[in-house]
This record gives structure tokens, sequence and C-alpha cells, in this order.
């Protein structure tokens, strides 16, 4: 089974470098390089996952998440924030805001893996 992920960030570097540690081929990747766009992607593909970034051109990632979580057709999409935004008081608006976890740039590829890993199971990563 193919899951899907939405990769919302502004910085081209990120979204390259987050697709080439998950892509393996068994993995459907989409990509938005601002709010806006991250926002009517989630809505029109219903991703299986959503990493999203909190300082994104037009709406934030914080905005997006949101709109998501208020929305009943996609309150169940489960968000990512990927951010280099680290205190508590903002970790804390991302769970009022509907983010299941928070990771924190720099990150580790190796992490994100393990979270993908967890969410799907490990042959989704299987290349």
């Amino acid at each position: 089974m193919s899951h899907t992920i939405l990769i919302a960030d502004d910085e081209a570097a990120l979204r390259m470098l987050v697709r080439a540690t998950l892509d393996t081929g068994h993995l459907s990747i989409l990509e938005a390089s601002d709010g806006e766009t991250a926002l009517r992607l989630a809505r029109e593909a219903r991703p299986d996952l959503i990493l999203l970034d909190w300082s994104m051109p037009g709406l934030t990632g914080l905005e997006v998440a949101q709109a998501l979580h208020s929305d009943p057709a996609t309150a169940d999409l489960p968000i990512v924030m990927l951010t280099a935004r680290a205190l508590p008081f903002d970790q804390e608006a991302a769970r009022d805001a509907g983010v299941a976890h928070y990771m924190t740039k720099p990150f580790s590829p190796r992490a994100l893996l393990d979270l993908v890993r967890q969410r799907f199971g490990p042959e989704a990563l299987i290349g």
C-alpha cells in the first residue's frame, strides 16, 4: 500500500533533504513551498502525513494546521511540525492547533525515518 506525504516548507533544500530521506519508491511525496499551497494540497489529496514548516510565506504552518484541524473534513490528518521554533510556548500552540508531533530543526533524518516507520510500518520505506 502506498502512502502519501505532503512536505510543506519554503526552503527548497529542506524539501529536497526530506524527499531524499523518505523517497524509496514506496511513498508518494507532494511538495508545497507556501502555506496556501500546503492547505490546498492537504484538502485535495488528503495525505497520510503532513510535514509542515512553521515559517512560510502567506499562511504560516501554524495557520495551516489550525485551518485543517478546525475543518471536520481534514481534522484527522496527522501533522508533524518541522520547525526551528523550539520554545515550549510554540510547541503548546502547535499542539493546540492539532499538530501530532513536533520536531525542531536541524532534525535528525534517522528520527524522521523512525517517525514514518512508526506511522506506516517498516515496509513503507523498504526500497
